[in-house]
């Protein structure tokens, strides 16, 4: 055991177990967050506890923090525009698939992901207005509620929601994603959410990265498996339940009572054919009422957390500290500005459906956006360009949901693995702007 906090009296322990070679029980002894809501910034200090299953020394990571090391460094430089690739690897599109429910911020998370590789994603330009599809540089995200059987009045003839496999075409999505993936361009139809009927297609060319979002990319197996990488967004029932409640009673004056009921007559669909897909996701990012406020019902501070399967190709886990260890982590009030109830960190082993799967955690929010960057130097495998990329990304979407808690970090950090992961496939190189 590794303890590199001070001394520290009336100690919780807890037990993290994995059922793998070198990852037997280990212990980890968890210190009570030292915040209270008059808390000072003169009274905080890191605490970090740290169990690994061998003694051997912290691995080998980059260094960071040093202003001459950080002068020292090359420029960067970064063209207007993405220049054109040649793939030597395959051909046709890298593609990516992004699952959520409806309102769980599947849009910012593609604008993050998206503006890692040049250019801003926007409608096809000349096209339909109400179009759902996003066209980049090298990226295109197609939405696929452009793919529902039925329009509007279709679902009320058919008594089944949008959320029901049975109202999506998954056939035609199969046939045009096959196509795009072979180089080819598809007129796909839009599904118009103004309206609720479908307008007339529009003519989608094979992009160099291919992201398709929406409530089904992972529930049809012949689809599923053309994806190079797949992203589950995992909003707690506890956590939609307090959103749902802010926006609709505060901002349209709908009841407790009928917030409520649309929650629970959409509930049973999203269960039956909406979470399952978490299961085949190589991340998923899961959003959590905070455990730093006993009892909280608010949903403004949130716990979240990054759970990476391991042996995903293309892929290297980021991790906290020292990789493989388990790390419970609260960054030291000096360095980060932390007002009640402060900040705390965990990485660590774990399983989930069954496959081991390796933790990133952060639960509490940032004061000072910018303060973020003494957290990143102390993460390792982020797949960033240049010291301070996180940093820069999420103050560059600020004003944007989840910008000063977990969610904008680790959908950052997440973008940044996809980055790395097109690169590696495409056999290219996406420069970055410092």
């Amino acid at each position: 055991m590794l303890n590199f906090s001070r001394p520290q009296t009336n100690l919780t322990e807890r037990h993290f177990i994995a059922d793998r070679p070198c990852r037997q029980r280990t212990l980890c002894r968890v210190v009570p967050f030292p915040f209270g809501k008059h808390t000072t910034q003169s009274k905080m200090a890191t605490t970090m506890t740290m169990s690994a299953c061998a003694t051997a020394p912290l691995a080998a990571r980059k260094a960071f923090g040093s202003k001459a090391k950080l002068a020292s460094k090359s420029p960067v430089t970064r063209a207007a525009r993405i220049n054109t690739v040649t793939r030597a690897a395959r051909d046709g599109p890298v593609i990516i698939g992004l699952a959520a429910d409806s309102g769980c911020g599947k849009s910012t998370f593609m604008r993050r992901m998206t503006s890692l590789f040049g250019g801003k994603a926007s409608p096809p330009e000349g096209g339909n207005p109400d179009s759902n599809t996003l066209i980049s540089d090298t990226t295109t995200v197609l939405c696929l509620d452009d793919y529902h059987l039925n329009d509007r009045n279709g679902r009320k003839v058919s008594g089944l929601t949008a959320l029901n496999l049975a109202e999506q075409d998954f056939d035609l999505m199969f046939d045009q994603v096959k196509a795009l993936k072979e180089g080819k361009t598809v007129e796909k139809r839009i599904y118009n959410h103004v309206t609720g009927v479908m307008d007339p297609p529009e003519t989608i060319a094979s992009p160099d990265i291919l992201i398709l979002e929406g409530l089904h990319p992972f529930a049809d197996e012949r689809v599923r498996e053309m994806f190079d990488f797949k992203i589950y967004l995992d909003i707690s029932d506890d956590v939609k339940f307090a959103w749902k409640i802010q926006r609709d009673m505060a901002e349209r004056g709908h009841s407790l009572e009928s917030i409520k009921a649309s929650i629970e007559a959409r509930k049973p669909d999203f269960d039956a054919f909406v979470d399952p897909q978490k299961a085949h996701a190589d991340v998923i990012i899961q959003v959590l009422p905070t455990q730093l406020i006993p009892d909280d019902n608010e949903g403004k501070i949130l716990r979240v957390r990054m759970i990476m399967k391991e042996g995903v190709e293309n892929f290297d886990a980021p991790y906290l500290f020292d990789e493989g260890s388990t790390i419970s982590w609260i960054p030291c009030g000096r360095k980060l500005t932390c007002s009640y109830p402060g900040i705390k960190f965990f990485y660590g082993p774990d399983t989930f459906f069954g496959e081991e799967v390796s933790v990133l955690e952060m639960d509490g929010q940032f004061d000072k956006l910018e303060e973020l960057i003494y957290v990143e130097s102390h993460l390792s495998n982020t797949s960033t360009k240049f010291y301070g990329e996180i940093t820069q990304q999420m103050l560059k979407y600020q004003n944007g949901p989840g910008s000063n808690n977990g969610t904008g970090l680790f959908q950052t950090l997440c973008g940044l693995k996809v980055r790395e992961l097109y690169e590696r496939i495409a056999e290219t190189e996406i420069v970055a702007a410092a």
